[in-house]
C-alpha cells in the first residue's frame, strides 16, 4: 500500500491571507520599521550573541562588519547588493565591511510595504518598497553610534562625523571603528526620528560597488538549495501527471521498490513520489513505476485547438478592461482603419538551477529550506500540510539561480511536495525534492497563451483617433491569494496590464478581455502581462505610424506629450542609436517604449536578416528611467539579461501540446538564447530624483517589438504571430 497524502492539507486563500494577516497586524502601507523592541529572532540571535541589532535589518559585530538582513530573495537581480547599497549609505559603512544574508520568514517585521501583510518578492519590487525603510534603518543605526561615541567620549553628538565606518570626533582626535561602540549603542534608547541624507551627500548610491554575491559565487562557495545536504537527507522526484488535471487512479510500486537505493514510494496530491539514497536511484526507480492515471477532468486539446477557441471568443466583446470616449464612433468615423491579431504562445520560465525544496519534518518542528519568492505563503503551506504551528515552521531562504516568476508559486509547489513527502516517511529522514528539466519544461506554471485583436483609425489629418484592444487568454490570478485584490470587475489586471494603461494621447480608447477556461496552470512570467501587451501595441504602432506616413518616432512622440518619462527615454534611445541613418540593404532598425512596474524602457534594435531568413540581432541601444539609480551596474546586468531573456522568448521558444501532452523536454526543443545569439547591449541610465523603481522585469517587454519592427524594415514583413522561428524569411 502506498502512503497517501491527501488534498485536505493545502492551504486555502483563506489560510494564507490569515496567516499574513495575524503575522502584520497593525502595520501600515508606507514606512515601517521594525525596532528592537520587535520579537525578532534574528535581533534576539544578535544581542545574545554580543552584536548590535538596532533594528530587523541590520546587525553590527565587534569585528567591524555590517550585515544586512534582506527581506527579498536574491536569484540573480542584484537584490542584496541593491538593499545593502541603501542602508549602508545612511549608515555611513565602508563597503568592504558589508555583508547581506536573507532575513528570516517573518510578515510583520519583512512585510513587502506593496503587498499588505506579506513577505517575497515579485513584481520588481525589492528596491522600491525597501528603500526609505531601509534609508531610516541605516541613519537610526547610524545615530545610535554617534550617541554611543559621543557619551563614552564626553563630546556632543553634533560634533561626531561618520565616514567609511569610522566614527570621528576631530577636535578631539578622537576615533573608532562601529565594533568598539557596540556594546555601548547596544544599551541605548531608540531615537524617535533621524535625520537623512541629502541626495547630494550619496557617496554608495548611484556609484558602482562590487556585488556582494560575486565572489562566493565564481568560487563555488554560494550556497543554493541544490547544494543542500543534511545527515541522512534522502532525495525524491515526483512523477506527476502527464495530462494536467490528470490523477493518480492506481500505482505498481514493486519494480521501483526493487531499485538499489530507494527507500520510499508514496503518494501525494501532485503525483507518485520515489524516495531514495540518491538522485539517480530515485530518477531510475520513477521510471521503473507503473501508474495508471484518472484522465477524465484532464486538458485534451492541443495548443491549435485552444488557439481556434481564442479567436471564435475575439469575435465578441469581452469585459471592459478601459474605455474613453466613444470608440465605436471614434473608428466609424476614421478615414483609415487598420486592424490585425497577434498570438502568443505558453512559455516556460526555465530558470538555471532546477527547482528544489528541503525539508526536515520533526514532531514538533518543520524546516524548509528553498529559494523562496513568497515566504508568506511557504510558511502557510507547511503549516497546512505538517499540522504544525506558524512557530514551529522554520522557512530559510536561499540563494536561488533565477526564477523569471517561477518561484513565486501561489499554491507553493516545491514546498508543498516536500512536506508532504516528509510527512508521507514520517519524517524519518531530511527530504529533498529535485524537479528534472524535463519535469521543469512539461510541469506547467507557464506564461499564458494570449490572443490579440486591435483596431486603430485614423481621421483625414493622419491623427490616432480610435484605438480598440481585445484580448483573449488564462487568468493567472484565478483561485490564488491574489485574486481578491487583483482582479477588478472580473479583470485580472495581470492579463491587461501594459495595454489599458496605454499612454498615447488618442480620444477613443476601448482595452476588454476574454477571460478562458484551460486546464493548464500559468503563472507570471518575466514582466507578466506586458510580454504580449507590449509586442502588441508597440508593433501594430508602427504599422499605424507608416500608414499615417509619419516617422515612427515622431509618431510616438506627438501622443506623449503628457508623458514626459515615456517621451524622454524614446528620445535618448534614438539619439543614440543614430535613429534615421542609412542602412545597407538586409539590415534594419526599429524602436518601442513601454512602461512597467512603474519603470520606463525604451530599446532601439539593429538587426541583419540574411538570404536565408536568418535573423541576427546585432545591437540594442537600451535607455531606462528606473527613477534614482541605486546601484547603475546592476540596472545596466538587468537591462541586458531582460533583453537577452527576451529575445530568446521571441526568437524561438514556445511550449506547444498535441493532445494535451507537452511536445518539449529540455534545451535541445526549449531553447533559451545562445551566446552567439547576444547583441551588443548599450544601456543608458536616465539620471532622476524620482524615488527608485524596479529593474528585473522592465527590460523585456520593449525587446520583442523593436526587433519586430527592425525586421520589418529589413524586410517589408510584419511578424505577428510568435515566435519568429515560426516563420520563412527567405526571398525578403
Amino acid at each position: 500500500m502506498l502512503h497517501r497524502i491527501t488534498e485536505a492539507a493545502r492551504p486555502s486563500r483563506r489560510q494564507f491571507l490569515k496567516t499574513g494577516a495575524v503575522a502584520g497586524a497593525g502595520l501600515v502601507i508606507g514606512l515601517h520599521l521594525p525596532l528592537r523592541a520587535a520579537k525578532s529572532a534574528a535581533i534576539s540571535a544578535a544581542t545574545a550573541g554580543g552584536d548590535f541589532a538596532p533594528n530587523a535589518f541590520v546587525r553590527i559585530a565587534v569585528d567591524d562588519s555590517v550585515t544586512i538582513l534582506a527581506k527579498h530573495i536574491e536569484f540573480g537581480q542584484g537584490s542584496h547588493t541593491g538593499l545593502a547599497t541603501i542602508l549602508a549609505e545612511e549608515l555611513d559603512a565602508a563597503w568592504e565591511q558589508v555583508r547581506a544574508e536573507a532575513a528570516p520568514a517573518d510578515a510583520e517585521l519583512y512585510n513587502n510595504l506593496h503587498w499588505g501583510p506579506s513577505q517575497g518578492t515579485g513584481g520588481s519590487s525589492s528596491i522600491a518598497n525597501s528603500y526609505e525603510q531601509l534609508r531610516q534603518a541605516g541613519a537610526m543605526a547610524r545615530a545610535l553610534l554617534v550617541e554611543a561615541a559621543a557619551r563614552t567620549w564626553g563630546v556632543p553628538a553634533a560634533e561626531i562625523t561618520v565616514e567609511k565606518g569610522q566614527v570621528r570626533h576631530a577636535a578631539s582626535g578622537k576615533s573608532s571603528g562601529f565594533g568598539a561602540l557596540v556594546e555601548a549603542a547596544a544599551g541605548l534608547p531608540t531615537p524617535a526620528e533621524v535625520k537623512l541624507k541629502d541626495p547630494k551627500d550619496f557617496t554608495l548610491i548611484g556609484s558602482r560597488v562590487p556585488r556582494l554575491d560575486s565572489r562566493d559565487k565564481t568560487r563555488g562557495k554560494a550556497m543554493f538549495t541544490i547544494d543542500m545536504a543534511l545527515p541522512g537527507m534522502l532525495t525524491a522526484v515526483v512523477a506527476r501527471p502527464p495530462l494536467f488535471g490528470a490523477k493518480v487512479k492506481s500505482v505498481n510500486a514493486e519494480a521501483a521498490r526493487a531499485v538499489k537505493g530507494v527507500t520510499d514510494v508514496v503518494e501525494i496530491p501532485r503525483g507518485v513520489a520515489v524516495v531514495a539514497e540518491g538522485f539517480w536511484a530515485a530518477s531510475k526507480g520513477r521510471e521503473a513505476l507503473e501508474i495508471a492515471w484518472d484522465e477524465s477532468r484532464a486538458e485534451t486539446r492541443g495548443s491549435d485547438e485552444i488557439m481556434a477557441q481564442y479567436r471564435e471568443l475575439a469575435k465578441k466583446p469581452g469585459q471592459v478592461a478601459r474605455r474613453d470616449g466613444d470608440p465605436a464612433a471614434g473608428l466609424a468615423g476614421a478615414a483609415k482603419v487598420l486592424e490585425a491579431t497577434y498570438e502568443y504562445p505558453f512559455l516556460a520560465h526555465a530558470p538555471m538551477e532546477p527547482l528544489d525544496c528541503v525539508v526536515e519534518l520533526k514532531p514538533d518542528s518543520c524546516e524548509v529550506w528553498t529559494g523562496s519568492q513568497l515566504q508568506t505563503g511557504d510558511v502557510a503551506t507547511a503549516v497546512a500540510i505538517s499540522g504544525l504551528k506558524p512557530e514551529q515552521v522554520q522557512v530559510h531562504t536561499l540563494l536561488a539561480g533565477g526564477s523569471f516568476g517561477r518561484r513565486a508559486t501561489p499554491d507553493s509547489d516545491m514546498v508543498a511536495e516536500a512536506v508532504s513527502i516528509a510527512k508521507a516517511i514520517g519524517g524519518k529522514a531530511p527530504v529533498k525534492v529535485i524537479w528534472t528539466r524535463e519535469d521543469d519544461i512539461r510541469g506547467g506554471r507557464y506564461r499564458p497563451m494570449y490572443h490579440h485583436t486591435i483596431r486603430a483609425g485614423l481621421d483625414a489629418e493622419n491623427k490616432l483617433v480610435g484605438w480598440e484592444h481585445r484580448i483573449v487568454g488564462q487568468s493567472i490570478l484565478k483561485g490564488t491569494p491574489f485574486e481578491a485584490f487583483l482582479t477588478k470587475n472580473g479583470i485580472d489586471q495581470t492579463s491587461v496590464e501594459g495595454a489599458n494603461n496605454l499612454p498615447y494621447a488618442i480620444p477613443n480608447v476601448l482595452i476588454d478581455l476574454h477571460t478562458t477556461d484551460v486546464e493548464v496552470p500559468v503563472l507570471w512570467w518575466r514582466a507578466v502581462g506586458s510580454t504580449h501587451t507590449a509586442y502588441t501595441v508597440e508593433a501594430f504602432l508602427d504599422e499605424v505610424a507608416e500608414a499615417a506616413g509619419q516617422d515612427p518616432v515622431a509618431f510616438r512622440l506627438e501622443m506623449l506629450k503628457d508623458h514626459p518619462r515615456h517621451a524622454a527615454v524614446l528620445k535618448l534611445a534614438a539619439e543614440k542609436a543614430g535613429w534615421g541613418k542609412s542602412l545597407p540593404a538586409g539590415k534594419g532598425i526599429g524602436i518601442a517604449v513601454h512602461e512597467s512596474f512603474n519603470s520606463f524602457v525604451a530599446e532601439a534594435a539593429e538587426v541583419t536578416v540574411d538570404g536565408g531568413g536568418g535573423i541576427k540581432v546585432d545591437k540594442v541601444v537600451c535607455a531606462v528611467d528606473c527613477g534614482r539609480p541605486i546601484n547603475p551596474d546592476v540596472i545596466k546586468a538587468q537591462m541586458e539579461g531582460g533583453i537577452g531573456y527576451g529575445l530568446g522568448a521571441i526568437l524561438h521558444d514556445e511550449i506547444t501540446l498535441e493532445g494535451g501532452r507537452v511536445a518539449q523536454s529540455n534545451f535541445h526543443d526549449y531553447v533559451p538564447l545562445r551566446i552567439e545569439e547576444m547583441p551588443e547591449v548599450e544601456v543608458h541610465i536616465v539620471d532622476s530624483s524620482e524615488p527608485p523603481t524596479g529593474v528585473g522585469e522592465p527590460g523585456t517587454p520593449p525587446i520583442g517589438p523593436a526587433v519586430a519592427n527592425a525586421v520589418y524594415n529589413a524586410t517589408g514583413r510584419r511578424i505577428r504571430n510568435l515566435p519568429f522561428a515560426r516563420h520563412d524569411l527567405t526571398g525578403t
